[in-house]
C-alpha cells in the first residue's frame, strides 16, 4: 500500500482555511531561484532493500577522514576522541534523554548541562555560560542580535577574519529582525581593520580568532574601541582547542564568546551534529538565548539541579522571548564535556601544544616547496598558504593522490578573489609521514 497523507480534497480544505486559493499562492514569499522547478531527481520509490543498497553505493563514495594524510580545517577538525567518549554517551540514561521539562526525572541530564556550562565558562573567560546552541555559526548570530537588544542598536560589524558560513549565517538571522550586517574585506590579518569602522549606531563587534586563516589576535584594543563606543565585542572561536593555549576571550575583554565545540569530544560526522558555545558577561545574562541549568537544594537540603533561566518561546510568552532555539544539543554537548574531563587543564594545554608543534611542522614543509608561501602571521594549528596556482584544481588533483590538502578558500566565499589561498590544518592526528606526503605531492604537482 502507498503511504498519501494527504488527498487533493484535503489540501484544497486547508488552503481555504488559511485563505490561498493554491498551493503557488500559499509560498509567494520564496524566491523563484530558492524553488525546484519540478521533483527532485530521485526515484519515485523503492523497496527496502533497493534504498538500502542505493544508499550503500552513495555512502562508499565519501572518503573517511582517516583513510590517509588530511589536512582540512576550516570550522571542522579531526581530532582523536577516546574510546570511552563514545562508551559513556551510549549509556542508555544519556542517549534517551530529551529536554528536561521536568527536572525531578532529568537531575542526570541537568547536571551534565551544569557541569557543561561550568566548563564553558572556564574556558571562555566569562561568568555565565548557557546549555549548548545548534553549532557555532547559530551561536554567532544569536550573539548579534543579543547585543542588539541589549544596545538598542542595530548594526553589527563582521570582521573580514570571519569565517564566511558565520557571516552568512548571521546575515540570515539578521537581516529579518531589522539588524543590518557589514561584513570587512576578508584578509589573513583582518581583525585590527574592524576599529576604524566602529561607530555610534554599532551594537557589536564579531572578530574571530584563531581567524578564517588562522591568524591568532590579541583583540584586547578592538575590546577597548568598541566598549568606548558603547558597543559589545563578540568573539567567535572555532576551534575549541586553542582554548588549551590562547588568551581567553574574557581575558582580553569580550562581552560574549560564541564558538564550536565540535573539537572535543565529537567527530567530523560529515558536517553535524556539532554543539553551539555561548557565554556571556553576568550583567547581560537575561538577554541570554537559549537556557541556563543551575544548582539548587531540594526540600530535604540535598542537592539538584534546575532550568534556571528559559528565554525561549517554548517556555515563556512569545513576545517575551530572547530566542526560538528549540534544542540543546544535548548528545553532543555531553560528548564534550567527558572529553573535557577526561582531558582536565593539563591535559588540554598539553593537547594544544602538540597541535601547535605539528602546524609549525607542516609549516616549514610547505615553505620549502617552490612558489609556497605562509600568509598567516600568528597560527595556532592553522594557517593559510598562498600558492602559485588556483588553490581548488590543485586541491582536487592532491586528492588523486590519495591526500586531502586543506580547503581552497575560494569553496567558502567564492566572489573574495582569492583564488590561490589555500587554508591547511594539522592535529594531533597528523604524522611526520602525512607531511612529508604532502610536501612531496605538492611538489610533483607544481614542478
Amino acid at each position: 500500500m502507498r503511504y498519501l497523507p494527504l488527498t487533493d480534497a484535503d489540501r484544497a480544505e486547508m488552503l481555504k482555511v488559511v485563505g490561498e486559493g493554491s498551493v503557488e499562492a500559499l509560498f509567494h514569499d520564496v524566491p523563484a531561484a530558492a524553488r525546484l522547478a519540478g521533483p527532485v531527481d530521485l526515484p519515485a520509490h523503492l523497496g527496502e532493500l533497493e534504498v538500502e543498497q542505493a544508499l550503500s553505493r552513495l555512502a562508499a563514495r565519501n572518503r573517511p577522514a582517516g583513510a590517509g594524510p588530511f589536512f582540512c580545517g576550516a570550522g571542522a577538525y579531526r581530532h582523536h576522541v577516546p574510546a570511552s567518549v563514545d562508551h559513556i554517551i551510549q549509556r542508555s540514561e544519556f542517549l534517551t534523554s530529551y529536554t528536561p521539562y521536568q527536572p525531578e526525572i532529568a537531575q542526570g541530564t541537568l547536571q551534565v548541562l551544569f557541569e557543561f556550562q561550568t566548563q564553558v565558562a572556564q574556558l571562555t573567560g566569562l561568568p555565565v555560560a548557557n546549555a549548548s546552541m545548534y553549532d557555532g555559526s547559530t551561536a554567532c548570530a544569536e550573539a548579534v542580535m543579543m547585543a542588539a537588544r541589549i544596545t538598542k542598536r542595530s548594526k553589527a560589524i563582521l570582521s573580514g577574519g570571519l569565517h564566511p558560513h558565520y557571516a552568512e549565517a548571521t546575515w540570515t538571522l539578521a537581516h529579518s529582525a531589522g539588524v543590518t550586517t557589514e561584513r570587512l574585506a576578508p584578509a589573513p590579518d583582518a581583525e585590527a581593520a574592524v576599529i576604524g569602522a566602529i561607530d555610534r549606531d554599532t551594537a557589536c563587534v564579531v572578530v574571530q580568532t584563531p581567524n578564517v586563516f588562522g591568524t591568532v589576535t590579541d583583540v584586547a584594543a578592538i575590546a577597548e574601541a568598541a566598549h568606548a563606543a558603547g558597543a559589545l565585542l563578540v568573539v567567535v572561536t572555532t576551534e575549541a582547542v586553542a582554548f588549551g593555549l590562547l588568551k581567553s576571550p574574557g581575558e582580553m575583554g569580550a562581552d560574549i564568546a560564541v564558538g564550536e565545540g565540535q573539537s572535543i569530544g565529537n567527530a567530523l560526522n560529515f558536517g553535524g551534529p556539532y554543539v553551539g558555545l555561548f557565554a556571556c558577561r553576568e550583567a547581560h545574562v537575561r538577554q541570554m538565548p537559549g537556557r541556563l541549568c543551575g544548582e539548587t537544594v531540594d526540600a530535604d537540603g540535598r542537592r539538584g539541579f534546575v532550568l534556571t533561566l528559559s528565554t525561549r518561546e517554548q517556555h515563556i510568552r512569545r513576545e517575551k522571548a530572547t530566542s526560538n532555539i528549540c534544542t540543546n544539543s544535548g548528545l553532543c554537548a555531553l560528548a564534550f564535556s567527558i572529553h573535557m574531563t577526561l582531558l582536565g587543564q593539563a591535559g588540554l594545554k598539553r593537547l594544544a601544544e602538540i597541535n601547535h608543534a605539528r602546524a609549525r611542522r607542516l609549516d616549514a614543509a610547505l615553505a620549502a616547496v617552490p612558489g609556497v608561501r605562509c600568509i598567516t602571521p600568528r597560527f595556532f594549528n592553522e594557517f593559510a598558504v598562498r600558492l602559485p596556482t588556483p588553490a581548488a584544481p590543485l586541491a582536487d588533483a592532491l586528492v588523486q593522490r590519495g591526500i586531502v590538502a586543506g580547503v581552497p578558500y575560494a569553496r567558502l566565499d567564492p566572489e573574495a578573489g582569492l583564488d590561490d589561498v589555500l587554508l591547511v590544518c594539522a592535529t594531533e592526528t597528523t604524522s611526520s609521514d602525512d607531511i612529508a606526503a604532502f610536501a612531496a605531492a605538492l611538489a610533483q604537482e607544481l614542478s
